[in-house]
């Protein structure tokens, strides 16, 4: 038994003054911690400062019921229980009873108020007891943040979102995730918190250690008048054709700038959300879209003029064992190659493919990627499709590949590389990254801003494109979407309807599905922004062709930019020299030089200009103004003799 003693006391010694400190340490670390405090994320706004995302705080208000001394807590807990019950509706006699309770209970997590706003949180840390602090009070408070979109679900899947699980695997989305990690995040901070049973931490102050650091705002090229417009004009669209999903964009020819994004699915109920971006990430055959790559390149290869006769032949041509038709019962017969292009022949420009690049198909390939066609544009957004240009040599080419590429099937691309192809056919050639956000600035300091990028400086020679763009304007005028053609307002464009889900094609000639698009710029003649159009799977009892199904929201979009969107006109030089004016008015000056005392004739003058001449002249002018300010009548006859300080009475109408 001594012996036994004797080691006690020698590991009590040794555990006091050898390894009391570790221990002591490691009880620290179990019973006091640091936790991190996500910081608020940075706002997203539109390319006009219109709040698109942004991070609200939430708080929890509780108490530890045991924190306050006797004395304190009797002389405030009827107030506290008083404010409660103004705040919450319940009675104060109710709130009184459940604090004693929890009191007793040695309740340290009591929870009084539960997700509530920052205006609210002010008003209850300032009820009788809280406002005593954490220290005498028992105040508990704890800070959350919430994301939320001003605009409710219009253009939330590009706007997007950056999302951890309880694995702490993060899913981004759209501009907030993409620029999130680098930008919107922010800093954490940190707060001491003390265990106190049941798996529950309570701060031990009510003030943070470490301050999070809220993260930077990001301006976005979104216009928000734009973006509404093109969203319930897809939405109106998807709903009259029963169609599965859809997506537009519209973008600013010059600058690259993504104006309005919209991609909606349908729901099991019938609704339609934003899903997917569709726009970024879907890669499909493109249709008819790409018969205007196809011409682009025979043209600037010079191996065909828009003049040039194809035959077309009654509507049916064989290629290599296959066949291939045109929509048109009968067919065109024998057309110009520009004429194949408006009426979206598709003999017509496989004929032109097959004819001129069936021995050297790297030649059309080569110009197809010298564009860039074959690449991912590189746009901010994450998940961006990765397009497929097949050549000799891959899986899915053959003799028939390259007569099927020239009219849009046999590859894939994104509708947003589809659009910022068209989009260079208006910018003169030069071919644009589509460009989502302005800048990053922290107030009013700009941390980083983003220009234009050019991708390629000239796609072809002017030639080619004055003879492609002419085309696309009669594709309106005369062709496919003559429908579309309005008197008050040019559009250039191309029509698309192509076969989806074909795999197995006697499945799909019992229940038909097809891609409707339309891709163009607008106005015509001066294009101020491209866009781009594409509906997947309407319901073939209400329609399917592009010119139906996506042309009329390509039109409607168009049509209301123009009448809903105030134009801001610009005055690039205020130098502007009247030649009429100036001599008339150099004219009048000199006869007052000459006859300082003689009332010159100001009669059609501008009002301004005879106000100016006469005040030199020392007399008062009063002017009466209406309509243009022409002067009509003078009070004073011409040559009649000045007095001083007389008053002059101009007319001007």
């Amino acid at each position: 038994m001594f012996v036994f003693v004797i080691a006690v006391v020698f590991k009590l010694c040794t555990i006091q003054f050898v390894q009391g400190e570790a221990y002591r340490e490691l009880a620290e670390r179990r019973t006091v911690k640091d936790f991190e405090i996500e910081p608020n994320r940075g706002n997203v706004y539109s390319s006009d400062g219109s709040l698109l995302a942004t991070s609200i705080p939430k708080y929890d208000i509780r108490i530890d019921a045991i924190q306050a001394k006797s004395a304190v807590f009797e002389k405030y807990i009827k107030g506290l229980a008083d404010s409660l019950s103004a705040y919450k509706g319940k009675t104060s006699s109710y709130y009184q009873n459940s604090i004693r309770k929890a009191r007793k209970n040695k309740n340290r997590y009591f929870l009084l108020a539960k997700n509530i706003s920052y205006s609210d949180y002010v008003r209850v840390r300032n009820f009788p007891l809280l406002n005593l602090g954490a220290i005498k009070g028992g105040l508990i408070v704890e800070q959350t943040t919430r994301r939320e979109h001003p605009m409710g679900g219009i253009a939330s899947r590009t706007i997007g979102y950056e999302r951890f699980d309880e694995n702490s695997h993060v899913s981004r989305a759209g501009i907030d995730g993409a620029f999130g990690e680098a930008y919107l995040r922010g800093k954490k901070g940190k707060r001491l918190k003390q265990k106190i049973g049941n798996g529950q931490w309570k701060p031990i102050a009510d003030f943070d250690q470490v301050e999070p650091k809220d993260g930077f705002d990001v301006y976005t090229t979104i216009d928000v008048n734009i973006q509404d417009i093109a969203h319930h004009s897809l939405l109106g669209q998807l709903e009259t054709y029963e169609a599965e999903h859809g997506c537009v964009v519209v973008m600013d020819v010059k600058t690259g700038e993504v104006k309005a994004i919209s991609n909606l699915a349908k729901t099991e109920k019938g609704t339609y959300y934003e899903k997917r971006n569709f726009a970024v990430w879907e890669s499909h055959e493109p249709g008819s879209t790409f018969k205007v790559m196809a011409m682009m390149a025979a043209l600037e290869d010079k191996v065909i003029d828009t003049s040039t006769i194809i035959d077309t032949q009654k509507g049916i041509k064989y290629f290599y064992g296959r066949t291939i038709s045109d929509s048109e019962r009968g067919g065109y017969g024998k057309i110009s190659a520009a004429r194949a292009l408006e009426v979206s022949s598709n003999i017509g420009l496989a004929t032109i493919i097959d004819d001129h690049y069936a021995d050297q198909p790297e030649k059309f390939l080569n110009r197809l990627k010298q564009w860039r066609l074959d690449q991912p544009l590189g746009v901010s957004i994450q998940g961006e499709g990765i397009p497929d240009i097949p050549g000799p040599g891959a899986a899915n080419w053959s003799k028939n590949a390259l007569p099927s590429m020239a009219y849009g099937y046999n590859l894939t691309m994104t509708p947003l590389q589809t659009l910022a192809f068209y989009n260079a056919i208006a910018n003169n050639g030069e071919l644009i990254k589509p460009r989502f956000i302005k800048a990053v600035r922290s107030f009013d300091k700009d941390i980083e801003v983003f220009n234009k990028e050019v991708l390629v400086d000239k796609l072809c020679s002017d030639e080619t494109l004055l003879k492609i763009r002419a085309i696309l304007e009669n594709i309106v005028l005369r062709g496919t979407g003559q429908r579309m053609y309005s008197e008050t307002f040019s559009m250039a464009g191309k029509t698309g309807t192509a076969r989806t889900d074909y795999a197995n094609f006697e499945e799909w000639k019992k229940d038909k599905k097809y891609i409707s698009s339309f891709a163009g710029y607008f106005p015509a003649d001066n294009p101020k922004y491209s866009c781009i159009v594409v509906i997947h799977k309407p319901s073939t009892k209400v329609g399917y062709y592009g010119a139906d199904v996506s042309g009329p929201v390509f039109k409607r979009i168009a049509q209301k930019i123009y009448t809903d969107t105030p134009i801001i006109d610009s005055v690039e030089s205020i130098n502007f020299k009247n030649t009429v004016v100036d001599n008339d008015f150099e004219s009048y000056y000199e006869q007052a030089r000459k006859y300082k005392e003689l009332m010159p004739s100001v009669v059609g003058m501008p009002a301004m200009d005879a106000l100016a001449l006469l005040e030199n002249l020392q007399v008062d002018v009063k002017v009466k103004l209406k309509g243009s300010g022409i002067v009509k009548v003078q009070s004073v006859e011409k040559h009649q003799k000045l007095k001083p300080n007389q008053t002059i009475v101009l007319e001007a109408s």
